[in-house]
């Protein structure tokens, strides 16, 4: 995941693994974190099965939760037996909408080996994900002069260039920069303008 919150630990409850993506608009999600087994991501990834599982399709197609037992979506290609053969034998997924823009959506899929989920785990897994979902929202309040900036410095461009371009002073360009980064969370110009390109915001 591009900055993944350490606080949130879905392996203490998915121990068998788990998948989050968070805020999927057009194609891509702005971060993910893929924790399944390594050879269970190597076969799914060469047969080519996300167009064809059955807790993926729930996932872009409801919102809510539901156990993988309760999915009743065909499963053309035996995904979830080969799942189970990967110790995946019970799962749980999780879909949520943005309440913004319903058109971005967070969702996880979350996997255990030994026993079906309790509606306690649920409901603490669904709280994660909403919690992350929220973390990240990009920020609504960076003005064009610091998306410009921004844009500027992520195609290589020393801030002389910078100020250039732009007929600003190399003070001005720094400013722009200094708001960004606080609006951004960033520690950095550069991370500033990994996490603005990363929320799709240049």
């Amino acid at each position: 995941m591009n900055d993944s919150p350490g606080s949130l630990d879905f392996s203490r409850i998915a121990p068998a693994g788990y998948y989050i993506a968070l805020r999927i608009g057009f194609a891509f999600p702005i971060a993910e974190r893929n924790a399944l087994p390594g050879d269970w991501v190597q076969l799914y990834t060469r047969r080519g099965y996300m167009l064809h599982d059955p807790v993926i399709r729930w996932l872009y197609a409801n919102t809510g939760v539901t156990r993988w037992s309760a999915i009743t979506t065909p499963d053309t290609h035996g995904i979830m037996g080969e799942a189970c053969r990967h110790g995946l034998r019970y799962g749980a997924a999780i879909s949520l909408r943005d309440a913004r823009d319903p058109g971005i959506r967070s969702f996880g899929s979350f996997a255990r080996s030994d026993r079906e989920y309790t509606d306690a785990e649920i409901a603490e897994l669904s709280a994660e994900l909403a919690a992350l979902h929220a973390a990240f929202v990009p920020p609504a309040n960076l003005t064009n002069a610091e998306l410009e900036a921004l844009r500027l410095l992520k195609s290589g461009l020393l801030m002389k260039q910078i100020a250039a371009r732009l007929g600003v002073s190399e003070g001005a360009v720094k400013q722009r920069l200094k708001n960004a980064k606080l609006k951004l969370g960033a520690k950095t110009a550069s991370q500033a303008a990994s996490k603005a390109s990363d929320f799709g915001l240049i």
